[in-house]
């Protein structure tokens, strides 16, 4: 009986001390995703600045919403489709960084698209609709934004290229 006492005190103080460094790392992990997503903001902000006026977020997290989106698109193109997307969107790289980390969708929706990750294309849109909750976006807005990226790419790299974005997006 003792013993078993003294594993569960060993189990308490372990569980604590693991919980206490986790704090300072979510924190940190927290800090560069704000300097991420601001980074993103000003480096592409014509198309955030149409994400923040059809969806109504702020730029940060239009930009991380936009890097949410053509992260699932980089999953689901061919590299050198993938590159084309990339090429009429300025500050790709920073934009697909301002996304929040798989890991960082916490909760019930979070779960749930950990499971539909594997059911393929909705998963991959079960994981942006959580990765939006995670910028403090109602997952909703995932349908909303995917017209006004697939305009902007459009625009920019032609109706070829938003074809690409709107097939990978589906």
């Amino acid at each position: 009986m003792r013993a078993n006492r003294r594993f569960a005190f060993a189990g308490l103080v372990v569980g604590t001390l693991a919980g206490a460094a986790a704090i300072p790392v979510a924190a940190s992990q927290a800090g560069k995703g704000a300097a991420a997503m601001s980074e993103a903001a000003q480096a592409s902000p014509e198309l955030v600045g149409a994400l923040s006026k059809e969806l109504g977020p702020t730029p940060d997290q239009a930009a991380g919403a936009a890097g949410t989106l053509f992260g699932v698109a980089k999953s689901r193109l061919a590299p050198a489709d993938f590159s084309q997307v990339s090429k009429a969107v300025p500050g790709m790289d920073l934009l697909l960084k301002a996304a929040p980390s798989a890991g960082g969708a916490i909760g019930t929706t979070g779960a749930l698209s950990q499971l539909a990750g594997s059911a393929g294309s909705a998963g991959s849109l079960a994981s942006a609709a959580s990765a939006f909750s995670a910028l403090g976006l109602k997952p909703d807005l995932v349908g909303k934004a995917i017209p006004v990226l697939t305009s902007f790419v459009g625009k920019s790299g032609g109706a070829d290229v938003s074809k690409l974005l709107a097939g990978a997006l589906k």
